[in-house]
């Protein structure tokens, strides 16, 4: 019997604890951040604006995309200042080499007030927080957080999903409860179809037709063979290539893994045939100059700058944000059959989508008031002003909703300049209201064509209790970097398949049926 949890997709990254020597917060959150009373925060308002009547200043750590402008130019953060009262100095670190410089921080203990838009994973939160350089926040939550805690009782699966064993939680997530903003969609040059006459591809073998098309037909016309018939994100957490055609193989991605679930059975195929037959595929594409021989090389920027160059046949991302001055020139498609016929759309992220966007660290001397600070962006007023900047000059509202003024999206970069949104993993809420811009028309279509293919059921990455977590990250640690450093040699050729058995044996060396037997243990905990 196939058993339900949760209500939707929670996909994160394990939590495991390598937990540093320092002080264990327990207890009430007032009393471990011991912060000293003051007439600042005795000031603090439980509702309504501004959140403090005596200016205060905090300082956060922030991951800056390519897309964006400096955080002290953006409008948002200028009239949220004037609204708040409360003035926020960024320390922005580049994406390329975020996480090594967020690390720095911890590693010396030169904290900010808080990290905004700071991709803790699980591991970093629960390490941090049981070192006391993170603060306990479901206290601070409850009294000074009613728009998050609302959208907590509304979505269960929020609260299960950044909540420790031991009851603390010590980041806050982005959350989006719009469906087609958790998966990224397949973006095609249908001018490139037309020009050459070809139908979509439906079929992984069809798609190896297109793409050989793509390559050899010159669909730009230029001449010369330069066109890229297919490329994705570089990611060093793994091969996003592999996750976006795992379903065409039947390869599904629960409990925040490399799992299938059969009959209430956690399968990790990791090592299975079904993995060998897509990095055959994908091995195929990559020798035969299909798939981009930069994939893992690229960076962020360089990915975006392909979208938006209209001389790629094919591509992966949740919106039409980074090729809007091209979109007629690309349609969405739905996830091509496999060989064996499984057509699915594995790729897909849960409603606190965004795990460790914001947390607040044991230097705050105003935590209530920072907690009220960002509650604001849980709600569809603030989150409307740090998507859309300023009404009358960024946006306008149609019926209710708010929407960019063509001319304002019509300006390159215009809106990276002026809100944080732009480049993703902001922590507010993503819902409907507030969705025009990542949901137009073309992509709520291009959503369409996956949403017969998503999971019915995406179960949560299990939350391990210390040992255990310690016990996952070491097995992980090893396995992911020998599973994702093998994988990527398979695809550009580096190595042969006929090493398979010996690939499958040192999985099987690492413990890798150890490691099922952990997820197997908390899904049958979870799915009671």
């Amino acid at each position: 019997m196939r058993r339900h949890w949760g209500r939707s997709a929670l996909t994160t990254l394990i939590i495991s604890g390598l937990i540093l020597a320092g002080c264990s917060n327990g207890g009430d959150s007032k009393k471990e951040t011991n912060n000293p009373s003051s007439s600042t925060e005795s000031a603090v308002k439980a509702e309504g604006f501004p959140i403090v009547d005596q200016p205060i200043k905090l300082k956060m750590f922030t991951r800056i995309a390519p897309a964006n402008g400096p955080f002290k130019d953006m409008p948002v953060f200028q009239d949220y200042e004037k609204l708040s009262n409360i003035q926020v100095e960024f320390t922005e670190a580049p994406t390329d080499g975020f996480a090594e410089k967020k690390n720095l921080l911890f590693a010396s203990n030169e904290l900010p007030d808080a990290l905004f838009r700071s991709e803790l994973n699980p591991l970093e939160t629960i390490r941090y927080g049981t070192a006391g350089q993170l603060i306990p926040l479901e206290d601070l939550i409850e009294e000074y957080a009613p728009n998050l805690k609302a959208l907590m009782e509304q979505y269960p699966e929020i609260r299960s999903a950044i909540t420790t064993p031991e009851g603390h939680i010590y980041s806050i997530p982005g959350i989006v409860t719009t469906g087609s903003a958790r998966t990224d969609k397949r973006w095609i040059n249908k001018a490139w179809l037309e020009k050459l006459n070809l139908e979509e591809p439906k079929t992984t073998e069809e798609l190896y037709n297109v793409l050989v098309a793509f390559r050899d037909g010159d669909p730009n016309g230029n001449g010369k063979a330069d066109e890229i018939p297919m490329t994705a994100r570089n990611a060093a957490a793994g091969i996003i290539i592999v996750n976006m055609m795992a379903g065409s193989f039947g390869l599904d991605l629960q409990l925040g893994y490399n799992i299938n679930i059969e009959d209430d059975k956690v399968n990790i195929w990791s090592g299975d045939e079904k993995h060998k037959e897509l990095l055959m595929y994908l091995n195929r594409l990559y020798k035969e100059k299909l798939l981009d021989p930069e994939i893992f090389s690229h960076t962020e920027a360089q990915y975006l700058a392909k979208q938006g160059s209209g001389n790629t046949g094919l591509f992966f991302d949740q919106t039409n944000n980074n090729f809007l001055p091209i979109m007629d020139q690309y349609v969405g498609i739905a996830p091509q059959a496999g060989p064996n016929g499984d057509q699915m759309q594995s790729a897909v992220a849960p409603v606190p989508r965004d795990f460790g966007a914001f947390a607040i660290t044991s230097v705050n001397k105003h935590p209530e008031a920072t907690m009220r600070w960002i509650d604001y962006f849980y709600s569809d007023e603030g989150s409307t002003l740090l998507r859309f900047g300023r009404e009358g000059e960024h946006y306008e509202m149609k019926d209710g909703v708010p929407y960019y003024f063509d001319d304002f999206v019509a300006i390159t970069g215009a809106q990276g300049k002026m809100t944080p949104y732009a480049g993703g993993g902001a922590p507010h809420l993503i819902s409907d209201q507030v969705a025009s811009f990542i949901n137009p028309p073309q992509v709520q279509e291009a959503f369409k064509k996956l949403e017969p293919y998503m999971p019915e059921i995406r179960y949560a990455n299990p939350m391990f209790d210390e040992e255990t977590a310690q016990k996952v990250n070491i097995l992980r640690n090893d396995i992911d970097k020998y599973v994702n450093e093998q994988s990527t040699k398979f695809i550009v050729g580096a190595l042969g398949f006929d090493k398979w058995e010996e690939f499958q044996s040192t999985l099987n060396k690492m413990r890798l049926d150890e490691l099922e037997g952990i997820y197997q243990t908390a899904y049958d905990k979870m799915a009671k």
